[in-house]
């Protein structure tokens, strides 16, 4: 008897679930054993993978602390903290000091005789700014600078000849406007800066001889344009010491000192050590230094629960850059002084406790024991620089181990796509295995159903 199969299973055969064909779940199977087979070694990325992201986190943090440290130390390894200088004037309204960079301390006594003043001619009045004055060529000079306008009768009127002037690209530092009274609209010349030097001469050339009233030269007893303002420069004395200056705003007149003079008259000018620089840049090497040493509290705690343990516990690196520092701050400076010598002390913690009025007392005398202290070739700035600069370098111990764990977390991702690309093959060839599989119980489902069906026929048959 031969045996045929069918796509159609019963459902009170012994191979049958729910579902299509045999009812076998082919794609939970194939899921929940390739799951099973991907687990172990996903765990095994995943941990590495937060273990490296955690790491280069926390060695960003302390080479972050460290540079911050790094530069809050700047202003003390080089001095400059300890230079800056404050000016005071016993009269404001003479003279102000805008700059002290560089300056030495002292006491001056300034009178100012003289201002410096721009040169400022006008014009005779005309009947008003649209006038004809006339044609030719205008030349205006300042010092070894001029510049010549042709001037066309269709360019000739007040208000053409100020546009032609302000506008030219060769203009040596002269500007023109219109200002009009009852008596006419008048041209005024103005020098862009101040004394002698900068004053300017106005001649004209050809044409009508209409621009002749435009002629300016302090040599010349004709001129065609009169005096508001002389160009001057200020004059002053310093100590006793005559100077001038082309400009009001005066530099070098004392070494590293820039003056504002305002008025004539007389003022002393006192020039003292700014401590205020100098208390600022201790007060933030203290907080930089504490900044590091709560952030290696934190990277190194211990946790029992684990919840809270540090990301790099035990870790050698770190327990040494602490040392190293701890080392110097708690060592003598340049001048053979401690940090407790200026009002600065180690505590339990590791942390440094700044007193400021018994730092206020070490600067007392200009700086010379603070900056001593901490700049120079054995100063405490340079001790600490150093190890700095070796661990944050480009080829520093952080940076290296920072890029080792970037390679890592690189490799780790060449695992995962390897992994990845492993578990889809198994999840095709475990696919065709369930395949075959459901299909064969599909078939004998068939079978089983058809011979059922035989055997019942066969049973009531006989009866």
């Amino acid at each position: 008897m031969a045996i045929t199969t069918s796509s159609t299973s019963s459902s009170t055969g012994p191979l049958t679930a729910a579902g299509v064909g045999s009812g076998l779940d082919v794609n939970g199977l194939v899921s929940q054993l390739v799951a099973a087979k991907k687990k172990p070694l996903q765990d095994q990325i995943d941990s590495q993978t937060s273990t490296a992201k955690t790491q280069i986190s926390a060695l960003g943090q302390v080479s972050s602390a460290l540079a911050a440290l790094q530069t809050a130390l700047k202003g003390l390894s080089d001095g400059t903290s300890f230079q800056t200088r404050k000016a005071a004037t016993s009269d404001a309204s003479v003279f102000s000091v805008s700059s002290t960079t560089g300056a030495m301390n002292g006491s001056y006594n300034l009178n100012v005789s003289q201002l410096a003043s721009a040169l400022k001619v006008q014009s005779a009045g005309v009947a008003s700014s649209d006038a004809k004055v006339g044609t030719g060529t205008l030349t205006i000079g300042v010092g070894s600078k001029s510049m010549s306008i042709d001037i066309g009768s269709d360019g000739s009127s007040l208000s053409q000849i100020r546009d032609a002037i302000n506008k030219s690209s060769g203009n040596p530092g002269v500007t023109a406007t219109i200002v009009t009274g009852s008596d006419g609209a008048h041209l005024v010349l103005s020098s862009t800066a101040t004394g002698q030097a900068n004053a300017f001469t106005v001649s004209s050339s050809g044409g009508d001889g209409g621009l002749a009233a435009l002629n300016y030269d302090p040599a010349s007893s004709s001129n065609g344009m009169s005096v508001l303002t002389a160009a001057q420069d200020a004059k002053f004395t310093i100590d006793g010491l005559a100077a001038t200056s082309a400009s009001n705003t005066v530099t070098g007149a004392i070494d590293g000192i820039t003056l504002s003079l305002w008025k004539p008259g007389t003022a002393t000018l006192s020039v003292s050590t700014d401590s205020s620089a100098a208390s600022t840049a201790v007060g933030n090497f203290v907080t930089a230094y504490n900044n590091f040493v709560g952030m290696y509290q934190s990277l190194t705690a211990y946790d029992p629960s684990g919840a809270n343990t540090g990301a790099l516990i035990g870790d050698a690196t770190l327990n040494s850059i602490k040392s190293t520092l701890s080392n110097i701050v708690s060592g003598p400076g340049g001048n053979g002084a401690m940090l407790n010598s200026i009002g600065i002390t180690l505590q339990i913690d590791g942390t440094l406790k700044l007193d400021s009025g018994a730092l206020s007392t070490a600067l007392s005398d200009g700086g010379t024991k603070v900056s001593g202290l901490f700049s120079g070739t054995s100063g405490m700035a340079t001790q600490l620089n150093s190890p700095l600069t070796d661990w944050t370098a480009s080829t520093g111990v952080l940076t290296t181990r920072t890029n080792n764990l970037n390679k890592q977390l690189k490799d780790l991702g060449t695992r995962q796509d390897n992994l990845n690309s492993d578990m889809d093959a198994l999840t095709t060839q475990y696919t065709k295995r369930f395949t075959a599989l459901d299909t064969l119980l599909t078939k004998l489902n068939s079978t089983s159903s058809y011979l059922t069906q035989q055997f019942d026929a066969l049973t009531k048959s006989s009866k």
